[in-house]
């Protein structure tokens, strides 16, 4: 397994939709040279369910803002292990215990790692061009906001 820094403007808004909610241990894996189904894995974990169910969340607001929808999403209800798939980039987001028991980055240990400047900046602890948690001044009606809870029954 080799592991770049990588600049590649595909990957970025899914990467700093991550990293918005605190995600933990990203990783983002190029599996383009061993699988078809994807061209990039991102794997994070949350320390708990609820956590885990917020960044997925998180991520999906994010993206839709950006244009960007998922074709599937999985496990969102559950808080263990929810898998979004965008067709060239699929995200898991584990409880951190069960990111261990299945693994994929051993499983996937070929695939190139890559390293954007905001995941650098993000564990240097630097502010960077990701974007951060909103404070409760600034929460307000977001028609996505309430779009998302009717879909995921909150």
């Amino acid at each position: 397994m080799t592991q770049d820094t990588a600049k590649d403007p595909m990957i970025d808004p899914y990467v700093q939709a991550a990293l918005g909610k605190k995600a933990l241990g990203l990783v983002v894996l190029d599996v383009r040279k061993l699988t078809s189904i994807a061209d990039y894995f991102i794997i994070c974990s949350g320390r708990s369910n609820r956590q885990v169910t917020a960044i997925a969340e998180h991520i999906q607001l994010t993206l839709k803002a950006a244009g960007i929808r998922p074709l599937s999403v999985e496990g969102v209800k559950g808080g263990h292990w929810v898998l979004m798939d965008y067709g060239h980039v699929i995200i898991h987001i584990f409880h951190d215990s069960d990111r261990n028991f299945y693994d994929l980055e051993g499983l996937w240990a070929d695939a190139r790692r890559i390293q954007t400047p905001e995941m650098i900046a993000h564990a240097a602890g630097t502010p960077g061009p990701v974007e951060s948690e909103t404070s409760p001044s600034s929460q307000s009606a977001d028609p996505a906001a309430e779009d998302m809870e009717a879909q995921n029954g909150i």
